[in-house]
């Protein structure tokens, strides 16, 4: 939902749902209405109530949530090491072309 948010800008639950259609063809608006409402109260969304059909937007800019969540998951899963992070992310996970990139990136060729 924060992706689709984030693709959307502020929107209604209604606009959403036929976002999520897209990909997700079996998703009832019902379901994406909740999970709004959860995501809401978590902190996670925004909601504007002043019109008849809330408008909902994501809280924090999508680079900020991600780093935050990253952040987050080194320090629960990889006992706060981003090497191990790293090296988890690359075992298996990581084509050559983005192997490649990711060296290029290592080596301080910012072209690719």
């Amino acid at each position: 939902m924060l992706r689709l948010l984030w693709q959307l800008g502020p929107s209604t639950a209604r606009q959403v749902h036929e976002a999520a259609l897209a990909t997700r063809p079996d998703m009832p608006y019902a379901n994406v209405l909740r999970l709004l409402q959860v995501m809401h109260t978590k902190g996670l969304l925004a909601r504007d109530e002043s019109q008849r059909a809330h408008v909902y937007a994501p809280a924090q800019p999508q680079e900020s949530l991600q780093t935050s969540l990253v952040k987050e998951l080194i320090n629960k899963a990889f006992s706060g090491s981003g090497k191990e992070l790293v090296l988890a992310a690359l075992r298996g996970h990581v084509s050559q072309k983005e192997r490649d990139e990711i060296q290029a990136i290592l080596n301080g060729d910012k072209n690719k």
